[in-house]
């Protein structure tokens, strides 16, 4: 079995600067701050938070490798009796200022697992990327799904729809019966088997990574001068309170996080700076609001 844990480490480090640099550029006022922690048990991390900006009002872009002994939940969750562990991964979120462009979320990881003896037992790839508008343009949509399937299409044609309902299932509200956004791809626990060439998901998950500024950027170039009103940044605090609960309530990372005590500043950077939750807020009927919501509450073919 072989490792990929200093490729794909080499990666996200390499990947984290290119987001970075090209979302600065974008914004043009504020900069990444970086934060460089120590985990207790093993490993660490580089956070790199901007906020305040042009364009950006809040945005993390992280990287970490942690290893040592699997915590018992850990042992639970893969349900081994014990053994030591190695996670490596970039972990991003960006909330812009302006309601007409989208939130987006993107993770790229890996894990490995190993016996009592150091020896490497398991080991898999996971990640994806999601789009969170608060006012739908459908060539938006059309666009960040497209790109991400031409990267699928090119390993495998069947990896696109797979992995989209995947996503679909995962960033849902189910207390809400709606999406948290349009979607994208999830996928997780891939691993190399004999059915697929050497390195074939270590090359998909690097691929998909590499492209991720190609599925945002241009959305955040076109939509970052359009006017908006304060009616409709209400609407986006709105929605932000509806994002929030997702990640409280059923992202597994941040509840994972959490149980594990993991660093509470890096795991809640992916929260907005402003949120509200109004008692039973609707949109109007007919309205570019209740548009939103019958998407979200329906997954949809966007390509």
């Amino acid at each position: 079995m072989k490792s990929f844990k200093k490729d794909f480490t080499r990666f996200i480090h390499h990947l984290q600067d290119d987001i970075c640099q090209k979302l600065e550029a974008v914004d043009g006022k504020a900069e990444f701050k970086e934060d460089r922690w120590s985990r207790q048990g093993g490993g660490g991390g580089k956070t790199r938070i901007i906020e305040r900006g042009n364009v950006f009002e809040k945005g993390g872009v992280n990287t970490s490798e942690v290893h040592g002994e699997l915590p018992v939940s850990m042992q639970r969750y893969l349900e081994v009796d014990s053994g030591d562990f190695f996670a490596c991964g970039i972990s991003l979120v960006i909330h812009p200022i302006s309601p007409m462009i989208p939130t987006v979320h993107a993770n790229f990881r890996y894990f490995e697992l190993y016996n009592g003896e150091g020896r490497l037992t398991d080991c898999w790839f996971g990640g994806g990327a999601d789009l969170t508008p608060y006012y739908l343009f459908e060539e938006d949509a059309v666009h960040f799904h497209r790109v991400q399937k031409e990267v699928c299409d090119r390993f495998d044609s069947s990896l696109y729809p797979t992995f989209k309902k995947e996503c679909d299932h995962y960033f849902y509200n189910h207390h809400r019966c709606e999406a948290r956004g349009i979607g994208g791809l999830f996928f997780d626990r891939l691993r190399e088997t004999d059915e697929r060439p050497d390195g074939f998901w270590y090359d998909f998950t690097t691929s998909l990574g590499k492209v991720f500024t190609d599925t945002y950027i241009p959305i955040v170039t076109e939509k970052k001068d359009l006017d908006y009103t304060p009616k409709q940044k209400y609407w986006q605090e709105i929605r932000r309170g509806r994002y929030v609960e997702f990640n409280l309530i059923h992202d597994k990372g941040t509840l994972f996080g959490l149980k594990t005590k993991g660093r509470i500043e890096s795991i809640l950077m992916s929260l907005p700076s402003v949120v509200r939750w109004d008692y039973d807020f609707q949109p109007e009927k007919g309205s570019e609001e209740e548009k939103l919501l019958d998407v979200l509450k329906q997954p949809k073919d966007w390509v």
